[in-house]
């Protein structure tokens, strides 16, 4: 069946009427396309509905971002009930004692799902309509693979950007050198022990130098900026056997964090561009449903419901990457200086 405006408002007329705690919520506004949005929602935001002449219905939390598109009745209403749970958890969270929101937000969204529907709460604890929950709980130290490094990398150390790089028989030492690593350096096995023991000026040798090794499926590459003219793009590192790349980069003067996540030569980011980390607000997915991004939608919620002890979201954010991608970090030999290491190759005198 086609979804109409009245259908919609029927539809959540019948499931709201049978859960008290939706009694007194209403639809969202219903529009037609997305740039209504400031006119029928205002500058408080929140969930805007457009319906599409075929029946899609769209969710928007503002003109430019689309957080889930479905012609399926039940996940819109299912969407609308999670945009009302997150405001009530958030006031009965900010009444409780302890952590408070930090602790009992997520954990109470997921409750209230529950009552409204078992299977909404199944749902909900999933990360979404399009996502699986197979596994059992975490069951181990969420900061011990990656998220270690995610406070201090918030204020650019050890470097301000950090990448990873997957494909069949990659090497962590022919992408340093792809990006302008010093080859004497690279081939010594130099460490950042080494680089620091230097003569020089700490904070210039940070610039000018770059870390790199391998964990896992993944090598990484850990740098401030790239020499200048040198440019490692996705024809170059394909060469190289490189498939997937994950580019993290942080800007503590500005507090703006970014992901960029590519496969196979193609940005997944469903279509909006560079993705600020910034748009991570606990319990709520920082990705389109259903979306190039959903997996980590999904993991992100499990890290939620997992480790309500984790206060930092940044922490949270990058556990969710361990799960959903695979990545890690080497901490003891980051924190000890043995890492790999090399600074960038100077050019040759003219």
């Amino acid at each position: 069946m086609q979804i109409t405006e009245h259908a919609l408002r029927q539809a959540w007329l019948r499931k709201a009427a049978g859960s008290d705690l939706l009694d007194d919520i209403m639809l969202p506004p219903v529009g037609t396309s997305a740039g209504q949005y400031a006119q029928r929602v205002g500058a408080s935001g929140g969930l805007f509905l457009v319906l599409d002449e075929d029946g899609t219905v769209r969710g928007c939390h503002g003109p430019h971002l689309e957080t889930f598109a479905t012609r399926d009745l039940d996940q819109v209403l299912y969407f609308v009930a999670e945009e009302a749970v997150r405001g009530l958890a958030e006031y009965i969270a900010a009444q409780s004692e302890g952590q408070g929101p930090v602790a009992n937000l997520v954990t109470g969204q997921a409750e209230m799902m529950d009552q409204i529907d078992p299977s909404w709460g199944r749902t909900f604890r999933a990360g979404g309509p399009f996502g699986t929950r197979t596994a059992g709980p975490c069951g181990r130290d969420p900061l011990e693979r990656l998220a270690w490094v995610a406070r201090s990398w918030s204020d650019q150390d050890p470097y301000t950007t950090i990448e990873f790089f997957r494909g069949k028989d990659i090497s962590a030492e022919e992408i340093a050198l792809l990006h302008g690593a010093d080859p004497a350096h690279v081939s010594r096995g130099t460490s950042r022990n080494d680089l620091l023991g230097m003569d020089g000026d700490r904070w210039e040798l940070d610039w000018e130098s770059c870390c790199f090794g391998k964990t896992g499926d993944w090598a990484f590459l850990m740098y401030h900026e790239t020499p200048p003219g040198i440019r490692a793009d996705s024809e170059a590192l394909a060469r190289l056997g490189v498939t997937e790349t994950v580019r993290l980069s942080a800007c503590s003067a500005k507090a703006i964090y970014t992901l960029d996540y590519a496969r196979d030569g193609r940005r997944l980011d469903d279509g909006w561009g560079v993705l600020e980390l910034i748009w991570y607000d606990r319990g709520r997915a920082p990705y389109r449903r259903g979306g190039d991004l959903d997996v980590i939608n999904q993991a992100i919620r499990r890290a939620e419901l997992d480790h309500p002890e984790l206060t930092n979201e940044f922490e949270l954010y990058f556990h969710a990457l361990e799960d959903a991608l695979g990545l890690g970090l080497p901490q003891r030999d980051i924190q000890e200086g043995t890492v790999r290491a090399a600074l960038w190759a100077r050019p040759a005198p003219a």
